[in-house]
C-alpha cells in the first residue's frame, strides 16, 4: 500500500519561506503524479500545486508565482517550495495523486502569521 508523509509545516510570519516533503514508500514512478491540497478547517481539500505527467506544472490562482512544486526521485520526495507566504495560506497541507487515490497522510501544520 502507497504511503505518503508530509512535513516541513511550522509557524512562519508573513513574507517568510516553508518547503513542505512529501515522501512516498515507493518509487515516484510507480504513482500518479503526485499533487499538493491544503485543507482549513470546515473546508474541502482543494489543490495547490501539481505536477503532470508530462512535467508542467499547475497551481491555484492564489499560489501562482509563490509556490513551485518539485520532485527528488532518488529520495522518492516531493517538495513544496512557498515563498511570500501569506496569512491566507494558513491551512494543513497534504499530498496525494489527481483525483486521490491513496490514503491520506497525516499532513503538515502551516501558520502563517501577519
Amino acid at each position: 500500500q502507497v504511503q505518503l508523509v508530509e512535513s516541513g509545516g511550522g509557524l512562519v510570519e508573513a513574507g517568510g519561506s516553508l518547503r513542505l516533503s512529501c515522501v512516498a514508500n515507493t518509487n515516484l514512478r510507480n504513482l500518479i503524479t503526485i499533487t499538493w491540497y491544503r485543507q482549513t478547517p470546515g473546508q474541502e481539500r482543494v489543490l495547490v500545486a501539481r505536477r503532470l505527467s508530462d512535467l508542467r506544472t499547475l497551481y491555484a490562482d492564489s499560489v501562482k508565482g509563490r509556490f513551485t512544486i518539485s520532485q527528488d526521485n532518488a529520495k522518492n520526495t516531493i517538495y513544496l517550495q512557498m515563498n511570500n507566504l501569506k496569512p491566507d495560506d494558513t491551512a494543513v497541507y497534504y499530498c496525494n495523486s489527481y483525483p486521490a487515490r491513496y490514503p491520506w497522510g497525516q499532513g503538515t501544520q502551516v501558520t502563517v502569521s501577519s
